[in-house]
């Protein structure tokens, strides 16, 4: 199964339960802004810097997390935490929403 990165034109091919933020991270993918490119975590699920927004194939990844509820609770349903991430299908990806 792939992840598409939309603004990129790249694919990934990975298996199933693959965590987004490695992925991304393999394939030369840059998930974060500058600030979070300073201020990440390095995976854990505490910073909030590797949002991503979910074109499509939201039904193919892990349910949001209680963290990412609470941080995400005001951006779209769309938008995840590419860390607490899990892909057990083909999606879509738009970094730095």
């Amino acid at each position: 199964m792939t992840i598409n990165f939309v603004k990129e034109n790249k694919e990934a091919v990975v298996a199933q339960g693959a965590n987004l933020r490695q992925k991304a991270l393999e394939n030369k993918i840059d998930i974060y802004t500058l600030k979070g490119k300073l201020t990440n975590c390095g995976g854990n699920g505490q910073c909030a810097t590797c949002l991503v927004e979910i074109v499509e194939g939201m039904e193919n990844l892990s349910p949001r997390t209680d963290f990412e509820q609470r941080v995400l609770k005001k951006k779209p349903d769309s938008y995840r935490l590419a860390c607490q991430t899990l892909v057990n299908g083909p999606v879509k990806v738009k970094t730095k929403p």
